[in-house]
């Protein structure tokens, strides 16, 4: 289930470093770009994101549920992290990443971030550089004003100079720090490969795939003026290091592999051109993955019946695979046949029983029958899929539905609170609260969740 989520990613989430200071480099400008885009869910690719950081996150001393790992739909290799409990993993990482190792390097960098608290530190120090801006930018501002009034305008423009310099001087130590950040977290992404016991091959891999792609622009590119370490010193600096971990020589076990490509595959069907996915997965390949990403394509060319038969025989080949299950279920439901819809997505969650979101997606099914007899097992569905995965918001509408269908109104408006909540329309958050309160008895679980919801204030605007 591949699917843009109402949500999108708050400037503010990001760091301030996105903001201003470190506008002029490339690394930032991406950031920059990915703050105003949509997030997409899949339960199978993040089922996979977290059996990857699982291990990574126990060796940095991190709780696994403390983080929320995003999917952004973008074909770019990035991933960064936000505010210290977010981390984005673009999809375009996943897909071009061979094994499952060169992502694995990655995120274990990214680890070394949140891990050490870098995102912290480098808000004090741009604060610390915005002071020195502004003293520099008012010292400059009384040489000016003073040379002007004395009719000096050497000593005007000199004013001038020194104002813009002491801002260069600040911007510069900002992305010096910045640098050393990226050099920290480089060295404990290599501590918890070794932890773990996996190689740090792939994240090598992955830093000479950069490289690549910047060696063109290194000749014209002021490695102080970067908030990244130039790619090829980020090699020198790893690369001995990795070569003498007793790791160095492991390999992803072929079940990861396996996983790896079919998520690599899905995502390629989803979010790829038709025509481009065709040509990374022609008729002539007969593995599992290239038969995966074929029955997405043709659903989403709206060849039902044929993307049907497809995941038809994906099933036949691999019975015990939630995922295919899901595919089968989403396509029928996609396609107004959710009666058919529920069979395999009660499959895909009794064989995927940690999943919430398809346990939403069930609950999505049952809803749509229209079914009075289906609503109670919407209602489960729904209810303990959101516990698992809170931040849902479709998840909540479909629970309104399904509390409206039963006759509970007032558990409907609180359902329709929670998901206006959680895409961030407090306003329309509150006045559903109210009404939620308004038919809950007062101190009972529901009424007390509306209550937060109403004596919520958000946080003052960073600039």
């Amino acid at each position: 289930m591949l699917r843009s989520a109402c949500r999108r990613i708050g400037r503010a989430a990001l760091t301030a470093l996105v903001a201003g200071a470190l506008a002029a480099s490339a690394g930032t400008a991406a950031l920059a770009q990915q703050a105003g885009r949509s997030i997409v869910r899949d339960a199978e690719t993040e089922a996979l994101l977290q059996d990857y950081l699982r291990p990574i996150f126990k060796a940095a001393g991190i709780r696994s549920g403390s983080v929320e790992v995003l999917l952004i739909p973008d074909p770019s290799f990035n991933a960064f992290v936000a505010n210290g409990r977010q981390m984005f993993v673009n999809t375009g990482a996943i897909i071009d990443s061979k094994v499952p190792n060169e992502l694995i390097g990655v995120l274990a960098h990214e680890t070394g971030h949140l891990a050490g608290g870098h995102l912290a530190r480098l808000r004090e120090q741009l604060e610390r550089a915005k002071t020195l801006a502004l003293i520099g930018g008012l010292a400059g501002m009384a040489v000016s004003v003073g040379g002007a009034i004395g009719g000096s305008a050497d000593t005007a423009r000199a004013g001038m100079g020194l104002g813009a310099g002491v801002g260069e001087i600040a911007r510069r130590n900002l992305l010096a720090y910045a640098r050393s950040e990226e050099y920290a977290a480089d060295q404990s992404a290599l501590q918890y490969l070794a932890a773990t016991g996996q190689s740090a091959a792939g994240m090598l891999t992955t830093f000479r795939r950069f490289a690549e792609d910047t060696m063109f622009l290194s000749r014209r590119v002021d490695p102080y003026a970067q908030s990244h370490p130039m790619p090829t010193e980020r090699i020198d600096q790893i690369e001995a290091a990795a070569k003498a971990s007793p790791s160095w020589g492991a390999r992803d076990s072929a079940q990861l592999i396996a996983r790896h490509d079919l998520v690599r595959a899905k995502l390629v069907g989803f979010t790829e051109q038709p025509q481009l996915a065709m040509r990374r997965y022609p008729m002539t390949d007969r593995s599992l993955p290239a038969r995966y990403a074929r029955a997405v394509v043709a659903y989403r060319l709206g060849n039902a019946a044929d993307a049907l038969r497809q995941v038809d025989g994906l099933i036949k080949a691999s019975p015990n695979f939630p995922y295919f299950h899901e595919l089968k279920g989403q396509i029928l439901l996609e396609t107004g046949r959710p009666r058919e819809a529920v069979p395999p997505l009660r499959k895909a969650v009794s064989l995927a029983s940690s999943s919430g979101l398809l346990k939403v997606l069930l609950g999505h099914a049952l809803v749509e029958t229209g079914d009075p007899k289906n609503v109670d097992e919407a209602v489960k569905n729904l209810t303990v899929g959101l516990q698992a995965d809170p931040n849902f918001s479709i998840g909540y509408r479909q629970l309104a539905r399904a509390y409206a269908m039963r006759g509970d109104t007032a558990l409907a408006e609180l359902a329709t609170a929670q998901g206006d909540f959680v895409e961030g329309e407090i306003k329309d958050a509150k006045m559903h609260a109210q009404r939620a309160q308004n038919g809950l008895k007062r101190g009972s679980p529901g009424w007390l969740r509306a209550d937060d919801i109403l004596t919520y204030q958000p946080p003052p605007k960073t600039r």
